[in-house]
């Protein structure tokens, strides 16, 4: 067994990155498109493009700025609402996630007026909607691939950068037999709908440059970042603004613009006059983008469908949506409910809309979240915010990112008023949502709040009850600590103080004072010193502690007929989002889950629950393994506690399968990278479960493991590999369990 650790290296240099950005563009806009951008502004759509470059490329410089100081997990959405707060995130997030959805079935109809150019697909008409052949072809291919997604299927990296050279040679080899047969003379005039169109035509095509700021998400793993993440974003912009314009040109220099305007494939249809032109092959032409135009919509459409699984999760980690959303399957490692809902949005908006409103619905929802990102930059850089040191600042600040905003929120003056009320109505189910849902679970204020109201002396009162009256009141995070044994006291209360610390909430010490069924809780709570000698020490010592993290404690105690059950019932009672307990006889249930045995049959914990088997407090080093259980996304959370708490040294393991290591890598980086720990080390082993995880501890000071997902009669039978692990290791460890609903039947017989 190999110990050898494994780390994410800096490894991708300008040209990888600059793939990324190019492959995210260069998708179904450039062969979809150039029909009904031809229609709305005649030879004048090619300078739409080029101001639809110049659009993007101020939020380039801006997402530049924001990547190289912030490469977290949700790109856009997380700059938002970490700069603005969840309200602004709660827009953000949701725009983000349905423009994607938008996007992808845009490309999904792209796709099919490719696919029914090589299969005959019928229409079908169901009295209220009639759905074109092209639309049934579009629902075939969002249901594979919405399938491909939630299975964990996946192209890898270098099929990825083989797609995008693919896509340019065809491209580029297009642009130059066009040229070589296009006539100029058929751009005049070049305004025929009145230089009005230009933005119009902007707003149409602007989906063809969404995409660019996915660079951002890997802004850890690029050599020199500070140089060549903007590099990569701005030349991506930059050269794929070029292609469009030159592709624009050439297409209406071959098929003058009011016939290209009437066809359903018009990349085709000029293909095949070029080739045939130049070199006699007019159906390899044809042949030679359709298949182009095939790799690109799918590409384009998988990119979007994962991506919006990554908002999901982003957005239910700061608490805006329901961790429900977001839990992963079984099997497959996924998170199957987000991929199947946005799958569900995706298949309805085929075959209910239109290229022109899917790819102006999904700019329009885009341009929200550019415009909101522009303005996350200046808070940043105005609130002088201490963590905020990027390596790469935008150049003309601030002038750059107020153009990048003030032109993202104006193109969308130039949509339609259908598409303009769209964007208000998801804006205003984002405020609804907020005030609505989120706002009582989130507990994360924004720089931009916490700026203003540390200078209320001095701002106008109407914006410092404007900033109070939008704070979430998911501040009270309420950590709860069971106290029993005051000489194990010490690490639970500091544990309990460092997540109620970084959640900005507050530790609930409880003592719960045990008496016998024969003693009544009346006697006991007068004579509650015969019983409990120590009590008040026990709470002053734990107030004293938790109070040197600077933050609130709460004191309470409980006589009880009952021991551990009654920590159960105080975590109702108190509504606290965590438990934090030591190691008892009782406390970690049947062989690794943390509820006893009739407990686990009656129902599900009423919180998150960590339990601490004290073999000395050092989180210097901290060892999560994973395969992408629910109750390891906990692990991986306190991981990250102790990384920013006490600069703490992480590494993630992954077991898989002889001949599976390349395969468990790209998961454990996807999964590093989701739950933003993308700079812990990343060990890959193989064999026995309960072997390499013991083995992989002996270098750790502390293991924070998943409690076992197994039912209980499979673990009364063969046991856990948790519970095992926990016996077998040196080291202190945190079983940690994620409160979620779970079946009877998974409770009692779910063997995996």
């Amino acid at each position: 067994m190999s110990t050898a650790d494994e780390e994410l290296a800096k490894d991708l240099g300008p040209l990888a990155a600059l793939t990324i950005g190019v492959g995210t563009m260069i998708g179904a806009g450039i062969f979809v498109l150039p029909g009904e951008a031809a229609g709305v502004a005649g030879p004048l759509v090619a300078a739409s493009f080029v101001v639809g470059g110049i659009i993007s490329l101020f939020t380039a410089l801006s997402a530049s700025e924001l990547g190289t100081a912030m490469p977290k997990a949700g790109g856009s959405y997380y700059y938002v609402n970490h700069a603005l707060g969840p309200l602004f995130g709660s827009i953000a997030g949701m725009g983000n996630w349905m423009g994607l959805a938008f996007a992808s079935a845009f490309y999904m109809l792209g796709f099919g007026s490719f696919l029914v150019e090589l299969v005959s697909l019928p229409s079908i008409d169901i009295g209220v909607l009639v759905i074109t052949r092209i639309q049934v072809a579009g629902l075939i291919a969002g249901s594979a691939f919405v399938g491909v997604n939630y299975v964990g299927a996946k192209e890898t990296g270098r099929l990825q950068n083989v797609i995008v050279i693919l896509l340019v040679l065809i491209l580029t080899l297009f642009s130059v037999l066009g040229a070589l047969t296009a006539d100029l003379s058929t751009l005049r005039p070049i305004a025929p709908q009145g230089y009005g169109a230009l933005l119009p035509g902007t707003a149409l095509v602007f989906v063809s440059f969404l995409g660019f700021a996915k660079i951002t998400t890997v802004a850890e793993e690029i050599k020199n970042p500070g140089r060549n993440l903007p590099l990569a974003i701005v030349g991506s912009v930059l050269i794929v603004t070029v292609m469009y314009a030159i592709i624009m040109v050439v297409l209406m220099g071959v098929i003058d613009w009011a016939t290209l305007a009437e066809s359903s494939t018009p990349v085709i249809d000029v293909a095949r006059v070029a080739f045939g032109d130049v070199l006699g092959l007019a159906a390899i032409g044809g042949g030679l983008i359709l298949f182009a135009g095939l790799l690109a919509t799918a590409s384009s459409a998988n990119a979007s469908i994962l991506a919006s699984s990554r908002i999901n999760f982003a957005m239910g980690r700061d608490r805006l949506i329901t961790g429900w959303l977001n839990e992963t399957h079984t099997r497959f490692a996924t998170p199957y409910r987000s991929i199947a809902v946005t799958g569900v949005f995706i298949l309805l908006f085929i075959a209910v809309g239109n290229v022109e409103t899917l790819a102006k619905a999904g700019s329009v929802l885009h341009l929200i979240v550019y415009g909101l990102l522009n303005l996350a930059l200046i808070v940043m850089r105005e609130a002088d915010a201490p963590e905020y040191d990027p390596d790469f600042t935008v150049p003309l600040y601030p002038a750059v990112p107020i153009l990048g905003a003030v032109t993202s929120f104006g193109l969308i003056a130039f949509m339609k008023p259908t598409e303009i009320a769209l964007a208000a109505g998801f804006v205003g189910f984002g405020v609804v949502w907020y005030f609505a849902y989120a706002r009582s679970r989130a507990d994360k204020e924004g720089i931009l709040g916490t700026y203003i109201r540390s200078r209320s002396g001095s701002l106008p009162d109407g914006v410092v009850s404007a900033a109070d009256g939008i704070q979430p009141d998911g501040g009270d995070y309420r950590v709860m600590v069971p106290l029993a044994n005051p000489q194990h006291e010490g690490p639970l209360v500091t544990l309990a103080s460092a997540v109620a610390k970084q959640h900005g909430g507050e530790v609930h010490a409880v003592h719960i004072v045990t008496v016998p069924d024969q003693t009544s809780l009346e006697y006991a709570v007068d004579h509650l010193e015969e019983h409990e000698a120590d009590y008040h020490d026990v709470l002053d010592d734990a107030r004293r502690d938790a109070e040197t993290f600077g933050v609130p404690v709460k004191t309470h105690t409980i006589v009880s007929h009952r021991g551990f059950e009654e920590i159960f019932d105080a975590a109702r009672t108190h509504d606290v989002d965590l438990v934090v307990m030591g190691w008892g006889p009782d406390s970690h249930g049947v062989a690794g889950r943390i509820e006893g045995r009739i407990a686990e049959v009656v129902g599900d914990i009423p919180c998150d629950f960590l339990v601490y088997r004290d073999r000395g407090f050092d989180p210097s080093r901290v060892l999560v393994p994973t395969a992408g259980g629910p109750d390891s996304v906990l692990g991986a959370g306190i991981a990250r506690l102790l990384r920013d708490q006490y600069g703490s040294e992480v590494t993630l393991l992954h077991v898989t399968e002889e001949g599976e290591q390349e395969a468990g890598r790209e998961f454990l980086t996807d999964w590093a990278a989701e739950h933003d720990l993308a700079d812990a080390t990343l060990r890959i082993e193989t064999g026995d479960v309960e072997a390499a995880i013991t083995g992989a501890a002996a270098d750790a000071t502390l293991v924070a493991i998943g409690a076992t997902e197994r039912g209980l009669f499979p673990r009364l039978l063969g046991g856990s590999v948790v519970a095992s692990v926990v016996d077998a290791v040196d080291c202190s460890v945190l079983l940690a369990e994620r409160s979620r609903t779970r079946s009877l039947l998974d409770r009692l017989f779910r063997w995996r």
